[in-house]
């Protein structure tokens, strides 16, 4: 019995050596795998640094964009209101110009009739005139044969 006794012990201490071996192998290899996960880790963090930097001088750029839009955009709120100060003008010129033609239209529309007179007075005086041209033209035309039948005699 005592022999069953050592040979379990003994059978026991080669399960635990060859425990310890698989074990050591397997943290050798965790250690390997550790420390390959710790390399990239690194590398990760230096690109992260590297986005880090990148992102701070894009996030500048951005503001210093914002502020020039910032700025653009009060030059052009002025711009806008100066066209807008255009538009008001403008508005009252087309308002000041309707009623000079509304006035217009109304004193014509009072001197009809006196308009009327002096169109038929113009066309009267014309007709008079062409008749005057006529009459002396037909004077000038017949003195010259008066003028021959005159020095025949």
């Amino acid at each position: 019995m005592q022999i069953i006794l050592y040979l379990s012990v003994a059978l026991i201490a080669i399960a635990f050596f060859i425990l310890v071996i698989y074990l050591a192998k397997t943290l050798k290899s965790l250690q390997f795998t550790l420390t390959g996960v710790s390399n990239t880790l690194k590398e990760v963090e230096k690109h992260l640094e590297e986005v880090t930097t990148e992102t701070t001088l894009l996030l500048q750029k951005t503001n210093v964009l914002a502020d020039d839009f910032q700025a653009k955009a009060e030059s052009l709120n002025s711009v806008i209101d100066a066209v807008k100060d255009v538009g008001t003008t403008v508005s009252k010129f087309n308002g000041t110009l309707k009623g000079i033609s509304t006035s217009f239209d109304k004193q014509v529309e009072q001197n009809k009739e006196k308009v009327s007179q002096i169109i038929q007075w113009s066309d009267v005086l014309l007709e008079i005139k062409d008749k005057w041209k006529a009459r002396k033209q037909s004077k000038n035309e017949s003195t010259p044969n008066e003028r021959r039948r005159v020095r025949s005699n």
